[in-house]
């Protein structure tokens, strides 16, 4: 099985992270930020990982060091988990139109970290969650332990 548990303890942050890549989809935790938790929800189901969070964060500052320190320990626990990274494909592509979207993810499990983002948002933000935090988020996920974007169905592949 294809897991790692990660644990990252700063003067901001304590975050324990399970994940199992072989998974079934199951989300289990809470960032403590509403509409964060569901796109954990969505980026562990659509990916079939299984993923388990449990973070104290300092909230009551603002959202930006919970949600950097939670992409960094994501990245690390995919690096760990992935391992020699044996069986699977260096390239991932999904396509997925969504409400009045359609959003291209394409993925190099190179080791060499870059984040390309092209969105415009019409909203700041959803409840508790400022959107231009989507893209510091992907961008940590990227260069920890210098791992590329992965997310959910262009991972999979």
């Amino acid at each position: 099985m294809r897991s790692a548990t990660i644990e990252r303890k700063t003067g901001e942050t304590q975050i324990l992270l399970s994940l199992n890549v072989d998974g079934t989809g199951i989300f289990s935790g809470s960032s403590g930020i509403g509409f964060f938790d569901h796109m954990l929800q969505l980026f562990s189901r659509h990916g079939s990982f299984d993923l388990a969070v449990s973070v104290d964060g300092d909230l009551a500052v603002d959202t930006h060091h919970t949600l950097e320190d939670l992409a960094i320990v994501l990245g690390d626990a995919l690096t760990e988990a992935l391992g020699n990274r044996a069986g699977i494909r260096r390239y991932g592509m999904f396509y997925c139109p969504m409400d009045e979207a359609l959003t291209r993810v394409v993925i190099d499990l190179s080791g060499r970290p870059y984040l390309v983002c092209d969105v415009t948002v019409r909203a700041e933000r959803i409840g508790d969650f400022e959107n231009g935090n989507a893209v510091r988020f992907s961008l940590c996920v990227c260069r920890s332990r210098r791992h590329e974007p992965a997310y959910s169905q262009s991972l999979r592949q």
